[in-house]
């Protein structure tokens, strides 16, 4: 996942105020919304992750890279809207999932990826493509799951967020992100069956790691 944001045609000022790596969400919130890129760009650094999560838990793989950046230059420009800089997470989270949704209206998709797939498959089996093939079907394992559990389990399993970090990123309780995980493990490792337990699962769908 690329590790920063190109705001070169973006609707930031230039304008410059000391922005501290230990400065609170809520208080990036605010200076972004004040026209600083820095802040912004220190939003992007600590959401990114959540957001490729989310994505992951809804498109191919190697379109999540690009809709991450996507995803943050639509947040742009509705920021100023945003009144509760506390719940930035939780309003990202519900644009994440927007972006996911309108990539599935979008016609040329169906015909990229009936494309890709046959690809694959004239494509000679090699070693390193059967690692692909088994992560592919791992994530797709995931994927099968409850929307909640698989947004869940993506983010604590791929993106290597916590349990308290899920839900201070995402605007979920701590209850609820809970639930999900214990929930959805257990569904997964039904999946999976016993040769394939999910902390080892994890290990090869680290996509993009």
């Amino acid at each position: 996942m690329a590790s920063g944001l190109d705001l070169t045609n973006g609707q930031l000022s230039t304008a410059t105020t000391p922005v501290a790596s230990g400065d609170s969400d809520a208080a990036l919130v605010k200076l972004s919304q004040e026209g600083h890129r820095d802040a912004f760009g220190q939003l992007y650094q600590r959401y990114a992750r959540m957001v490729h999560g989310i994505l992951l838990a809804k498109v191919p793989a190697l379109e999540a890279e690009d809709l991450v950046h996507e995803v943050f230059l639509r947040a742009l420009p509705r920021l100023h809207a945003l009144r509760e800089s506390s719940r930035f997470g939780a309003w990202l989270a519900a644009i994440t999932r927007n972006m996911a949704k309108d990539y599935y209206r979008q016609p040329r998709v169906q015909h990229e990826r009936a494309d890709d797939s046959s690809t694959a498959d004239a494509s000679a089996v090699t070693g390193e493509q059967a690692r692909t093939n088994e992560a592919a079907e791992i994530l797709e394992s995931v994927r099968s799951l409850p929307e909640a559990y698989r947004e869940t389990l993506i983010l604590r399993l791929v993106e290597g967020m916590t349990g308290p970090e899920i839900a201070a990123k995402t605007g979920l309780s701590h209850g609820s992100v809970r639930v999900n995980l214990n929930r959805g493990m257990q569904q997964l490792r039904e999946k999976l069956g016993q040769s394939r337990a999910p902390a080892s699962a994890a290990k090869n769908i680290g996509i993009g790691k």
